[in-house]
């Protein structure tokens, strides 16, 4: 079976933990190479993770001639920068969110994109390609809600580090940033469309200047999505989705335990349907399905598009609470 050589551009914890772990496991993906600017921490990492080979820079990795794709799990600020550069090096591109700084920012990127047509590129909200989520928009599509009408969604964790790359404004630190971005993308995602406008309200953490409190409330066409995340509560998380007929919970809607099972509820008037779902990686999931659209030549399973549109939506809620009205997306 054909797989994909990947490189990971660094050894953050999320790719060393559970990303390529995850993407070890899997069909379509040959972990192959590992790149840092400190070496002894990629030979660390790639000793831990049995990951052949070891670059001491990002540019080594990149004109490696036997890697496809690259996996950036990057602080925010470089996302968009060293996706460009892979980009230029003729690599495959699944970038962690939230994909850029700005929606400008994105919109470079997508437009840089466009030049090398033969190249997919992705962000990695990993959530969609869980079987409960699946399920969930199933259960929309084929009408068991009712009409869709609004959507309700809580993610929160508590973390004062200021060192934590989370908790640094500069460089796309702050609560909606890391996880109000699921809130967002999840209601575009269930509605499939794009939110008319925004409304937001943040509260700022005094010394780091990072959002620790943000609620937002989306205008569709369709209905509303309203959400509040954290970054200084009691961890939690929730996901509602209402329609006239129906209701559908998820229990752990984001980072669903890859060796536990996970449920989701369909409540009407005819009671309450109960669906579980055995463990499965979404990590797997996400490289799987990335690396079998590059090998079938087809299109990324979530277009740069959708990204593009889930920074103007942050960045609307942004705007909104700065302003105290509605924020036109």
């Amino acid at each position: 079976m054909k797989k994909i050589s990947w490189g990971i551009l660094s050894t953050a914890k999320i790719a060393r933990e559970k990303v390529i772990p995850a993407m070890q496991a899997s069909a379509y993906c040959d972990i192959r190479a590992i790149a840092s600017r400190n070496e002894d921490q990629a030979k660390a990492a790639a000793a831990a993770l049995n990951i052949p080979v070891v670059y001491g820079s990002y540019e080594a990795l990149l004109t490696d001639a036997s890697i496809e794709a690259v996996y950036i799990p990057l602080p925010n600020h470089l996302h968009v920068p060293w996706a460009l550069k892979a980009l230029q090096a003729g690599k495959h591109v699944l970038c962690e969110k939230p994909i850029a700084l700005s929606a400008a920012e994105a919109a470079q990127l997508q437009q840089a994109s466009r030049q090398t047509p033969h190249l997919l590129i992705m962000e990695a909200f990993m959530y969609r390609f869980h079987p409960q989520w699946v399920q969930a928009k199933k259960w929309v599509q084929d009408g068991k809600l009712g009409i869709p009408r609004t959507i309700h969604s809580f993610f929160s964790y508590y973390n004062t580090d200021p060192n934590n790359i989370r908790n640094q404004k500069d460089i796309g630190g702050g609560g909606l940033m890391d996880i109000g971005c699921y809130c967002i993308s999840l209601s575009r995602f269930i509605f499939n469309e794009e939110p008319l406008r925004a409304m937001g309200r943040v509260d700022y953490d005094a010394v780091m200047g990072t959002d620790t409190l943000s609620s937002g409330m989306l205008d569709f066409k369709s209905g509303t999505s309203t959400f509040t995340c954290s970054t200084q509560l009691m961890p939690y998380q929730r996901v509602n989705i209402l329609g006239t007929e129906g209701r559908v919970e998820i229990e752990i809607p984001f980072n669903a335990p890859p060796k536990a099972s996970t449920r989701i509820w369909l409540h009407t008037k005819n009671g309450t349907e109960e669906m579980v779902f055995e463990p499965v990686d979404q990590y797997t999931i996400q490289g799987d399905l990335f690396s079998q659209a590059i090998l079938n030549k087809t299109t990324a399973p979530t277009p740069l598009e959708d990204a593009v549109n889930n920074m103007k939506v942050i960045e609307a809620v942004f705007e909104s609470a700065k302003s105290g009205t509605w924020q036109t997306i």
